[in-house]
């Protein structure tokens, strides 16, 4: 697992945002599993089978990570703080699902760019 990050401004330590030790978190748990966690302005969708975009921009926002596999759009992860049940979110989820399937279908059509 990389360390984390911290940024000095004006001799401050400014600590790592709760996002950013998320996004960590997030990106350690992918790389287990063998995907390769990318930003979207470095995306590579030839650095291996499965490429996991952060901050995807969709046309009904932006997705915490969008899934490719073999350079096609597959899926979405909407991460959620530690301890949020699913219960709690899955109208949230479900309405977001159904915003970006529109923008899946798309990029299953190669027309994303």
């Amino acid at each position: 697992m990389k360390p984390s990050i911290n940024f000095i401004i004006l001799g401050n330590l400014i600590p790592p945002t709760p996002e950013s030790l998320a996004r960590e978190n997030i990106d350690a748990q992918l790389a287990a599993c063998g995907w390769v966690a990318q930003d979207r302005a470095r995306m590579n969708l030839y650095a291996g089978p499965g490429i996991a975009v952060r901050e995807f921009p969709l046309t009904t926002g932006y997705a915490d990570y969008l899934l490719f596999v073999d350079r096609k759009a597959i899926g979405v992860i909407e991460a959620k703080a530690e301890g949020v049940t699913l219960s709690g979110v899955a109208a949230s989820v479900a309405r977001v699902a159904r915003l970006k399937q529109s923008v899946l279908m798309s990029a299953f059509e190669g027309k994303l760019s």
